[in-house]
C-alpha cells in the first residue's frame, strides 16, 4: 500500500469490553462521540457547559478537522488488535443521529472511509503496545507500523470500489425523535394487552427510565444481580411475566421465561442474558444462543440480551436458527422507533417481543 505523502491515523472502535468495529466496517465509516450536542463546531459551547474535558474536545476536533481525504485509517481496539485499514473519502465530517446509539455508544460524528483491507480472521494482533492508548484518534509515527501498512497488498478492485450507501434516514441529517411512551402503550393495546396492564407499564417505564438515567448520571456501575433486580425483572413483570413463568438463575440462564408450567426445557420460551452496565449487549448474543440451543429447547423462540438499560431481541427463524442481527433494540434512556444502522426496529417492537403472548 502506498503511504508516501499520506498521513496515517489510528482510530479506536470502542474497547475490549464493548467494541463497535464491525458496524464501522459494515457501513464504511469511522465514528466519534459524544455527539448529542449537534454538529461540529457549533456543539463546542454545549461541550464546555456539560463539563466535557478539553482533552476529549480536542480529540473530536482532530477527528472533524484534521483528518483529510486520502489519509489512511488503522481501525484498532486496545493496543494490539487491528480490524481494518481504510482510505478516507472526502474532507467533510458529517453528523448523523442514526449513530447515536451503537450498543450504548453515542457516535454521531461520522467520516466516510473505504475499507480496503481486513484481516482474514477478523482481527490482526500487532506487537504489544505498538499502538497508542488513550484518545480515540492518534497519528501513527511508529516506523514499524508504517512499514507494516506499506507491505499490505490491496487489490485494485478494493481501492476503487463504491462505498456503502448509508440509510436514507442519514440523508435527512435530523435529530431522531424520541418515542412517546403513549405511542408504545397504544400499540400494545392494539395487540390486545389489557388497559390496566398498559397503565401499569406506563408508570413502570417512567420509573425504569428514571433509574436508568440515574445510573448514567451518577456513573454507578450496578452488579449483575442489582441490574436484574431493579431493572430487568420489574420490566418483565410489567410485560406480563408472572413469577411462576419467570425463573432467575435457572440452569445457568440469568432469567428463563416459560410458555407453560412446569419449568422445563420443552416449555422454555425465551432466554434473557443479563450483563453489567457498560458491557456489550450485542456480543452476548452467542452466549444466550448457546443456552437456547441445548437439547430439548427448540421451543425457545427468543433471545433477550441486556444490561438493564439496553435491550436487544433475537428471534428464531423457521429453520431453527437465530437471526444474526437484532430484530429489535431498545435503550431506556433513548427510546426511538427504529435503528437503521443496526438494521432493526426500536423500542415499540422490542417491548412487543418481550411481552407475554
Amino acid at each position: 500500500m502506498i503511504i508516501e505523502g499520506r498521513k496515517i491515523w489510528q482510530v479506536a472502535a470502542g474497547d475490549t469490553d464493548r467494541n463497535y468495529a464491525q458496524f464501522l466496517l459494515d457501513w464504511d465509516v469511522i465514528a466519534m462521540g459524544p455527539g448529542d450536542f449537534g454538529k461540529w463546531p457549533e456543539c463546542e459551547d454545549g461541550f464546555n457547559k456539560s463539563g466535557l474535558s478539553p482533552k476529549k474536545i480536542n480529540d473530536i476536533r482532530k477527528f472533524c478537522d484534521e483528518i483529510k481525504s486520502d489519509d489512511l485509517i488503522i481501525l484498532r481496539v486496545g493496543t494490539t488488535d487491528i480490524y481494518g485499514i481504510g482510505v478516507v473519502v472526502g474532507d467533510e465530517c458529517e453528523w448523523f443521529d442514526d449513530f447515536g446509539d451503537i450498543d450504548g455508544w453515542d457516535l454521531q460524528f461520522i467520516r466516510r472511509v473505504r475499507w480496503v483491507w481486513q484481516p482474514k480472521r477478523g482481527v490482526e494482533k500487532l506487537k504489544v503496545y505498538s499502538l497508542k492508548w488513550g484518545a480515540t484518534v492518534h497519528t501513527v509515527e511508529n516506523p514499524d507500523i508504517q512499514a507494516w501498512v506499506e507491505k499490505i497488498d490491496v487489490p485494485s478492485n478494493e481501492l476503487n470500489r463504491k462505498i456503502v450507501n448509508l440509510p436514507v434516514s442519514c440523508k435527512n441529517n435530523q435529530k431522531i425523535p424520541i418515542v412517546d411512551i403513549q405511542e408504545i402503550s397504544d400499540s400494545l393495546f392494539d395487540r390486545g394487552v389489557a388497559a390496566n396492564a398498559i397503565e401499569t407499564l406506563v408508570h413502570q417505564m417512567d420509573d425504569l427510565v428514571r433509574i436508568a438515567k440515574w445510573y448514567q448520571r451518577s456513573s454507578v456501575k450496578p452488579s449483575e444481580e442489582e441490574t436484574r433486580a431493579y431493572l430487568v425483572v420489574p420490566l418483565l413483570r410489567t410485560l406480563g411475566w408472572t413469577p411462576q413463568k419467570m425463573a432467575v438463575e435457572w440452569n445457568n440462564v440469568d432469567v428463563a421465561l416459560f410458555s407453560a408450567l412446569p419449568r422445563e426445557d420443552s416449555h422454555l420460551e425465551a432466554v434473557v442474558e443479563v450483563k453489567t452496565k457498560d458491557l456489550s449487549c450485542l456480543s452476548a448474543k452467542s452466549q444466550a444462543q448457546g443456552y437456547a440451543e441445548r437439547q430439548n429447547r427448540k421451543s425457545c423462540r427468543r433471545l433477550v440480551v441486556t444490561d438493564g438499560i439496553k435491550y436487544a431481541i433475537y428471534s428464531r427463524q423457521s429453520d431453527g436458527s437465530f437471526v444474526n442481527h437484532p430484530q429489535a433494540y431498545m435503550n431506556l434512556t433513548r427510546l426511538v422507533s427504529d435503528y437503521p444502522i443496526l438494521k432493526c426496529e426500536g423500542a415499540q417492537k422490542c417491548l412487543e417481543l418481550m411481552a407475554t403472548n
